[in-house]
């Protein structure tokens, strides 16, 4: 069987019983980083051999555990922190499994989208996890549309000196929503900083925060109805991201529940600008 186990994000106490017996009964452990690996197995006392396993050689590794699998081996996938799957390698050896039938099974343990999404302070019950801000533009625009319409918590994954920015990004095409960073989720220095999207914008864009990051946005409006400001705010950073007028248009009033002929005009009038 494939064992995906979750490991700690930080604090080792955060590793589980079941981790630790399913890690000592496995015929090889798969990691993402071995030599990361390596440090978390040591300090279990848990002598295996690794495999490197990471996304780049996942899909070629895929066909190996299939032998492997079939031949009756017990393997277990670890991932650098967190669950396997969850932005890091995973997923495609599970769907190696349901292709040829082999059976797999998931371990629940630490995960940062959740402990972040309660130690927000925020409603949890309804969220959205977008992993890392897509690099590329194209990706970005849609996950920017994606994200303007949502009216639920969204969070996402961002690297420490890329904070300032993607807030700065955010406020400019959401508004300025109530927003929290969580970072060092589980280790001494464990912080959550709460506040909008501009005052985070600017506190980040002047000193980068250390640490692993996970920003969290209340996309729900908050307010009854929405400031002409909002609605500025929202299409200029739309349109700065390569949205067309009519796109914008229709991702601001389907966002702030104005007439897309006003938000069209006003959109029209800042491009022309």
């Amino acid at each position: 069987m494939l064992s995906l186990v979750a490991t700690p994000i930080g604090n080792l106490g955060d590793i589980t019983l079941r981790a630790v017996e399913t890690l000592k009964a496995a015929d090889e452990i798969w990691c993402e980083d071995t030599r990361h690996s390596r440090v978390l197995l040591d300090a279990l006392e848990i002598k295996k051999p690794l495999v490197s396993c990471h996304e780049h050689n996942e899909k070629a590794r895929a066909a190996e555990l299939m032998d492997k699998l079939a031949a009756g081996k017990e393997i277990a996938y670890i991932s650098d922190a967190g669950m396997p799957g969850i932005s890091d390698p995973g997923a495609v050896l599970v769907a190696a499994c349901i292709e040829h039938g082999m059976p797999y099974t998931v371990l629940p343990g630490a995960n940062a989208v959740l402990t972040a999404a309660v130690l927000s302070g925020f409603e949890p019950r309804r969220f959205s996890f977008f992993g890392f801000l897509p690099r590329d533009n194209k990706e970005r625009k849609q996950f920017l549309k994606e994200l303007s319409s949502l009216n639920h918590l969204a969070i996402l994954y961002e690297s420490p000196h890329r904070v300032g920015a993607t807030f700065r990004l955010l406020y400019e095409t959401l508004g300025d929503r109530p927003a929290a960073l969580c970072r060092e989720l589980t280790k001494k220095f464990e912080t959550c900083d709460r506040g909008t999207l501009s005052e985070l914008a600017e506190k980040y864009e002047a000193e980068d925060p250390r640490g692993e990051c996970v920003l969290l946005i209340e996309c729900a409006a908050a307010e009854a109805e929405a400031s002409q400001e909002d609605i500025e705010s929202f299409l200029r950073g739309a349109l700065r991201e390569g949205l067309s007028v009519k796109d914008a248009a229709g991702a601001a009033a389907e966002r702030f529940g104005v007439k897309k002929r006003e938000a069209y005009n006003l959109a029209l009038s800042m491009k022309e600008d």
